[in-house]
Parts: structure tokens; C-alpha cells; sequence
């Protein structure tokens, strides 16, 4: 197993890591969108769908694949209302169209409006 670890994307908030590759897999944490050369979110959900698009894409990237590898993403949603323009932004990212789950949930860290995970081929 290895960690990956990237500055390109922000630093973990807590006891995990960016990300992992293991037996031919990367496996992304949940990537909400903290821009990482400031520290700041962006407003509204297009532009936060963005930036943690962003995110995923720096940690694919450390790990030596790219958006093409993606086998499925889990996504996560402050308010299902988003979906439509979730979605928009989503699938100018994940063009292969992997496998995914989306839900709503209560909140999300840092009251972010997404969260997105990946898990990737190698």
C-alpha cells in the first residue's frame, strides 16, 4: 500500500490521508472544495463542484492516473436541489461515466454544498 499525498490538493483536516493505491487501485478521500493554494470555498454550488473536481483530479494525478481510470465516485450533497447543476459540472470532469452513487446528506465538513470520492484503476 501507499499513501498519496499531493499539495495540489488540500491537506487533510483530520486522521486520514488524500488518498491511497492498493493491488491496482487509487482510492481518493472525499474531496470538498477547499481551494488549496488559499484556503478559501468558493460560493455556490457550480464553482464548489468545480474545485472539488479539482481536488480528486491533483490526487489522481500524484498517483499517476487521471480522470479516464475512474471506476466509480461516491458523491455526496448538502441539498438534492443541486443535483442538476452537480451534474453539469460533474460530467465535464468524469467523461468516461464511471459507476456512481449520490446522496444527500445533513451537512458536510466546513458547511461545503459537495463532496466527491473516487476510485480509480491504475
Amino acid at each position: 500500500m501507499k499513501i498519496i499525498e499531493t499539495t495540489n490538493a488540500p491537506g487533510a483536516i483530520g486522521p486520514y490521508s488524500q488518498g491511497y493505491a492498493a493491488n491496482g487501485f487509487v482510492y481518493t478521500s472525499g474531496q470538498i472544495a477547499i481551494c488549496p493554494e488559499t484556503g478559501e470555498i468558493p460560493e455556490g454550488i457550480t464553482a464548489q463542484t468545480h474545485q472539488a473536481c479539482k481536488n480528486v483530479g491533483a490526487i489522481l494525478s500524484a498517483a499517476g492516473v487521471d480522470f479516464s481510470k475512474v471506476i466509480k465516485t461516491t458523491c455526496f450533497l448538502a441539498d438534492m436541489a443541486d443535483f442538476a447543476q452537480f451534474n453539469q459540472v460533474y460530467a465535464q470532469y468524469f467523461t468516461s461515466k464511471p459507476a456512481r452513487s449520490c446522496v444527500a446528506v445533513k451537512t458536510l465538513p466546513k458547511g461545503v454544498l459537495c463532496e466527491i470520492e473516487a476510485i480509480a484503476a491504475e
